[in-house]
């Protein structure tokens, strides 16, 4: 198992503990402490998986990543071909795609957006959850959350500062009715 070092433009593929050390020793801002040294050595020598990161200031880190690969080389092309895409990254896909399929009609929309309310007898406001609903004729159903948003906006006890969801979130949701109005 080699182990992959990086510290901002400065980075190393090395085979053991020594020379990762002397690495990072060779870096003026980073302060190698025999803590340090024993952490980094319990993370060599263990079997978590996952890369571990350091803090030398705030916002600001070194990272060590165990490999396989035994060439730099290797080691980023290994990285760019085993980039599977997530779960969670395909659900908002398939999301972006459902709400772009072109069916002309009514749509039944839900959505729950923040409003801002002021607060009685004072000068501050509180968010509130706010739910609203709506038939819509359109295209899709972004054409639905637009045209929803935007009727909201315009009216007169809604404020301006009020936030709205994405429509790719769970807080709106379409149900397309067909091209005629459903009798409520």
């Amino acid at each position: 198992m080699n182990i992959y070092a990086r510290y901002f433009n400065q980075e190393i593929l090395v085979s053991n503990l020594d020379e990762l050390i002397d690495f990072l020793v060779s870096i003026p801002e980073i302060d190698v402490t025999e803590e340090m040294v024993s952490d980094i050595a319990n993370y060599v020598n263990g079997d978590m998986p996952y890369p571990k990161r350091y803090k030398i200031r705030p916002r600001v880190y070194f990272i060590l990543i165990k490999t396989t690969a035994e060439t730099m080389e290797e080691f980023k092309m290994n990285k760019k071909t085993t980039m599977v895409p997530s779960l969670e990254n395909n659900a908002k896909a398939l999301r972006t795609n459902e709400l772009l399929v072109e069916r002309y009609g009514w749509y039944r929309g839900e959505i729950t957006f923040k409003r801002v309310l002021p607060i009685p007898g004072t000068s501050k406001f509180q968010y509130q959850d706010t739910f609203f609903s709506a038939f819509v004729k359109a295209r899709n159903a972004m054409e639905c959350y637009n045209r929803i948003v935007s009727y909201i906006k315009q009216r007169e006890d809604v404020d301006l500062r009020s936030q709205f969801p994405s429509a790719k979130g769970s807080s709106f949701y379409f149900e397309y009715c067909g091209e005629t109005l459903p009798q409520a």
